[in-house]
């Protein structure tokens, strides 16, 4: 019967934490922007509507 190789076991469990960690930070990220989007600044379109 063959050993399992555990060394690649190993590295395949560390890189699907990788990935998971990545994938959250990028979640992180997008909630970040997502929360400054909801109130944004209105422009000078005040100026816009006082000029002739």
């Amino acid at each position: 019967m063959a050993k399992p190789n555990f060394n690649f076991i190993k590295r395949q469990k560390e890189l699907e934490k990788k990935k998971k960690k990545e994938e959250k930070l990028q979640r992180k990220q997008e909630k970040a922007t997502a929360g400054t989007d909801e109130n944004p600044q209105p422009e000078d379109e005040d100026v816009d509507e006082a000029q002739p």
